[in-house]
């Protein structure tokens, strides 16, 4: 297969050219609204898919033809098919984009769990695309590309080029809020008794650390679109995406890279420690200052970074993986994170699909160990997390990849939205502390819906 690359002349951001294609099926964006030297130097819109994969368990469907298998092993083999040598410095010019589920993890590490499962969304869902419109948001360059898979390459950019040419720029928009009522899966009290057992299971010696999530539900009469143009305004994000697809929609504002594999280097981004931005700037110093020098919260993300590097370990050469940041903080408009990098070198005999298999779910919303991590999280949740500390982002032609962590991000179904927030649960873990900052995590999603 050949991709062929084409710049466009344009003043139009990413958001300007998304709003030309927000109507059609299976469109997804990945927006890197901010961090643009250091993270996000790219956004993606994908158009035209000509291959569709989703499912869970041992099915999937292939372009709405029923199979029994795991179709998410099946992209390694299409992903080979299609392979194409990329002679440009740009990471991702054709391939797929979608998600993996943090529920798909069960599957992968084989848990048992009993919690309810009432989303009812696929476990994954991958759209490979026969256009990408790319943003170089650090040189201010646009580009579209064209597989030839749907349309002659020629023919398909020019149709494309068309319709940019078309779009006029959206300029500043109000930011439109509503009264919107939100319930939990717990309330407060549960929520400070659940945090409770899993001290206990500290205690125990069974885990170290984990997540503990809950989940918030409410309704709303704004598209996906409104409600992506508004949380890409309040709290712009450097691996945000919003993905319209076959019953719901997906909106993320993500901070946290989960896998980026580039030229056969492999790096995650853990976050481990938050705190609410200030009301002023010497509130805002004072909580920065306070979240650097804690000792917990430097304490939980290096148990987690121990743990990115074991499972980076089990897909990289030998003595590659290193810590290459460690406990640098991040400010967004609501919280400050405390963020490390961890880097290593991808095996020759490992590809991007195995790797992301291998190391999934991303440690910093388990735990430690891992898998007991799961089984506790499955026990006390009640409910699975559906796409919640699952991941989004796209597998590359040429072998790149890059996802981030599902955190920040709404689901749409109907009227219905909902989102998970939660935080790492230790031993010295304050309950009032810890459910004051799944309010700080999810002021930002709140106020757009």
């Amino acid at each position: 297969m050949e991709i062929v690359l084409q710049s466009v002349e344009t003043t139009l951001d990413p958001f300007d050219i998304y709003s030309i294609f927000k109507g059609e099926k299976d469109v997804s964006v990945l927006d890197s609204q901010r961090d643009h030297e250091s993270l996000g130097m790219y956004s993606f819109i994908g158009i035209n898919p000509f291959l569709v994969i989703k499912g869970k368990n041992d099915y999937c469907l292939i372009n709405g033809v029923e199979y029994r298998y795991d179709g998410f092993d099946k992209l390694s083999e299409i992903l080979k098919e299609y392979k194409v040598e990329n002679k440009t410095d740009i990471p991702f010019i054709g391939g797929c984009i979608g998600y993996l589920s943090y529920d798909y993890g069960l599957t992968i590490e084989d848990i048992s769990h009993s919690s309810l499962e009432d989303l009812k969304i696929p476990h994954y869902y991958f759209i490979f695309y026969d256009n990408l419109i790319i943003f170089d948001n650090v040189n201010k360059k646009t580009y579209v590309t064209s597989c030839g898979m749907l349309m002659e390459h020629s023919k398909s950019i020019g149709l494309l080029i068309e319709r940019i040419k078309k779009q006029e720029k959206l300029g500043k928009y109000k930011v439109t809020e509503s009264n919107a009522i939100f319930t939990s899966n717990f309330s407060k009290e549960e929520y400070i008794k659940t945090i409770g057992k899993m001290r206990e299971y500290i205690r125990n010696g069974d885990i170290y650390i984990a997540n503990l999530t809950q989940r918030f539900q409410s309704k709303t009469f704004k598209d996906a679109y409104e409600i992506y143009r508004d949380l890409r305004t309040v709290n712009p994000a450097p691996f945000a995406a919003v993905l319209h697809l076959e019953g719901f929609d997906i909106i993320s504002s993500s901070p946290e890279r989960f896998l980026k594999i580039y030229n056969n280097e492999v790096e995650t981004r853990p976050i481990k420690g938050t705190r609410p931005r200030g009301k002023n700037e010497e509130e805002d110093a004072k909580n920065r200052e306070e979240l650097i020098n804690s000792e917990k919260d430097r304490a939980e993300l290096l148990m987690i970074v121990d743990l990115e590097r074991n499972d980076l370990s089990k897909v990289c050469k030998p003595h590659s993986v290193k810590v290459t940041e460690l406990f640098k903080i991040e400010e967004y408009s609501t919280v400050f994170h405390l963020v490390s990098t961890v880097k290593g070198e991808l095996m020759d005999n490992v590809d991007s699909v195995q790797c992301l298999k291998s190391c999934f779910p991303g440690g910093s919303i388990t735990g430690t160990p891992k898998i007991r991590a799961m089984e506790i999280i499955d026990e006390l949740e009640g409910i699975k997390r559906g796409l919640y500390t699952g991941c989004i982002g796209y597998f590359s032609f040429d072998g790149n990849a890059d996802f981030n962590i599902a955190i920040r991000t709404i689901i749409k179904k109907g009227n219905d939205v909902y989102f998970g927030v939660g935080g790492g649960i230790t031993w010295d873990s304050s309950e009032e502390a810890e459910y004051l900052e799944c309010l700080d995590k999810a002021k930002a999603l709140m106020m757009v819906i």
